[in-house]
Order: structure tokens, then C-alpha cells, then sequence
């Protein structure tokens, strides 16, 4: 086939997929099996099957692995999946934008995170935003950072929460607070007798880490901690949840680094310690990222509610 044709075999398939088709293979991959994932749609079961079917010609591979026990998404599905939920996603965003504006409201804002909530200044800010401002609808999203830059720059999330700044020419940001960095680890473990544990104690140990956010800004908050090679720890990248790893560590499958603010949700066998080098605890700083054309007047109420909470030191002198 010519690469003409090759062009327009793609064309013709990215036209001919439809969202159906799409929710069904999600669906499909969530329950592990066609049959449950067809009962909970209330359709039947050869109309998924059929469907997907179809999805796996259009874009040219098997998404599944079939057996008498269930499906298992094949490499391939795996790839084609993640992009499927963010395809579905940003449609389901954008009907629920089109919806309220065509209710005419007024008074919403979309605060972006991808840390925990279960206490800190987070949780604190926003219960306090609603007591000021009970009129404002809030809505909160939890994605990974390319995905609140995404959403930040096409106006569905008005403002990000996250540790470090987030790299990109068209946002501005304000200072707002710091977490110390904490080991999380079996409670019947060597350490867990000590108070505080310092950085080279963690030579010889293992730690988990999600390949989620924040998980790249601890690895290099240790990576700065340990300079040597040989002084740093073995490191395990899962792709999991934080709580995943949590209940790896309780296992005593290793150890973790967690923020202050993911503290708050109590786990079974786990307890938490600081973590210090000569200098005192370690720290992440947080920051709020938005665009500078963004006139939604509840994200002016809200950094002004920042800005008071959190007021960023003044410049050192001669910077």
C-alpha cells in the first residue's frame, strides 16, 4: 500500500471510531470480563463484544487477551486504553462546560491537585473557601501533572495545587506553603524505633515509589540527599497508587517517602517518621499555578484567599 493510502486507512479509522466503542473497551478492561462489563451497561453481551470487535479492526490490533477466566488488556490495549480514558474524559468535560453555560452560572471554580487531601493546607484552604464563599461551586480534579497542564491551559481547571512549579511560559504562580517529607515504614521494622531518620540511614534499604506524581519529586528530593551512587538506597518504581504503596510497605516489601499531608489516612501496620540531614527536616514547597487571562471572578476570590493564608516573604536584599 502506498503511504497515500496508509494516510487515509488512519483518517478513515479515527473517523469511523465512536465513543461507544470506546466506553465499552474501558468498561470491558475495568470488570475484567465482557459479560459483567455488559451487565453493568445493561446491554448485551454480544452487542459489547461486537463493538469492540470492531474498535480492535479500526485501529489494527487485539486489545484483549480472551480465556475462560476473564481478559486481560494485551500490550497494546494497554496503550490504546490509556488514551481511550483521556479521550473520554475531556468529552465528558466538555459536555459538563457546554451544560453550565447553558445554565448561565456563575460562581464556579476548578481547583487542580495531585496530592492527598486527607489533611494539611489543602484540606484547610478549600474548607475555608467554602465557608467564606458557600455560593461557589467547587469542584476538585486529581490527575497527573501533564494532565492539569493540559487542562490548565485548555480553561477546565482554573487553578493547580501541586508540589514544585510546573513548567510552562503561560501561567503565573504564587508561593504557598511547605511539607516536610516523611519515611513511611513497617511498624515492626529496625527504624521504626527511632524518632527521626536521617537520609544515610536509608543506605541500605529499599524504597517504593509511585511512577504517579509526586513520585518523580521525591526520587530527586533523594537523589540531592545522596549524591553517591553507592550511598543511595535500591529504588522501585511501581505503577500503582500511593495508597498501592503504602500497602506494599506494610507488607514489608520496603519503605516509602510521603509528604506530610498524605499522613492523615491512617494504614494498618505502617507508622511514619521525619526525615533529616544536618540541616533539619526536609521540604517541598508548594504552589498555585493559573493562567494570567483567566477573569473567572471565584479564582480571583480564591488566590486572594492565598495570598492572605499564605503571604510569601519578601526578597532577600541585593536579589
Amino acid at each position: 500500500m502506498t503511504e497515500a493510502g496508509i494516510r487515509n486507512d488512519r483518517r478513515y479509522a479515527a473517523r469511523a471510531i465512536d465513543l461507544q466503542q470506546l466506553r465499552f473497551a474501558v468498561a470491558a478492561c475495568d470488570y475484567g470480563s465482557f459479560r459483567r462489563a455488559a451487565e453493568s451497561l445493561s446491554i448485551k453481551h454480544n452487542a459489547l463484544s461486537r463493538s469492540i470487535g470492531q474498535l480492535e479492526h479500526l485501529v489494527g490490533a487485539s486489545l484483549f487477551e480472551r480465556s475462560s477466566g476473564g481478559i486481560k488488556p494485551t500490550l497494546a490495549g494497554r496503550a490504546v486504553l490509556r488514551i481511550a480514558r483521556l479521550i473520554l474524559e475531556q468529552v465528558d468535560m466538555l459536555v459538563d462546560t457546554g451544560r453550565s453555560g447553558s445554565r448561565g452560572e456563575t460562581g464556579r471554580l476548578v481547583i487542580g491537585f495531585y496530592t492527598s487531601m486527607s489533611i494539611g493546607n489543602l484540606r484547610a484552604t478549600i474548607g475555608e473557601l467554602k465557608k467564606l464563599l458557600p455560593q461557589v461551586e467547587l469542584a476538585t480534579v486529581e490527575r497527573s501533572r501533564s494532565r492539569l497542564m493540559t487542562a490548565l491551559r485548555n480553561g477546565t481547571v482554573d487553578v493547580v495545587v501541586c508540589p514544585g512549579r510546573l513548567p510552562s511560559k503561560d501561567t503565573r504562580s504564587l508561593l504557598l506553603w511547605s511539607e516536610r517529607i516523611l519515611i513511611s515504614l513497617p511498624q515492626d521494622h529496625c527504624l521504626a524505633a527511632r524518632e527521626i531518620i536521617y537520609w544515610t540511614d536509608l543506605r541500605n534499604e529499599k524504597i517504593l515509589l509511585s511512577e504517579y506524581d509526586p513520585g518523580r519529586e521525591l526520587e530527586d528530593l533523594l537523589i540531592s540527599k545522596l549524591v553517591l551512587p553507592d550511598d543511595r538506597p535500591t529504588v522501585e518504581r511501581h505503577d500503582v497508587s500511593r495508597g498501592i504503596i503504602k500497602s506494599l510497605t506494610s507488607m514489608g516489601m520496603g519503605l516509602s517517602l510521603v509528604m506530610e499531608s498524605d499522613i492523615g489516612a491512617s494504614f494498618a501496620g505502617l507508622v511514619y517518621r521525619e526525615l533529616q540531614d544536618g540541616a533539619g527536616p526536609s521540604r517541598v514547597d508548594f504552589y498555585a499555578h493559573w493562567r494570567g487571562d483567566n477573569e473567572n471572578p471565584a479564582l480571583k476570590r480564591f488566590l486572594n484567599l492565598l495570598a492572605e493564608r499564605y503571604p510569601s516573604p519578601p526578597p532577600a536584599l541585593g536579589m
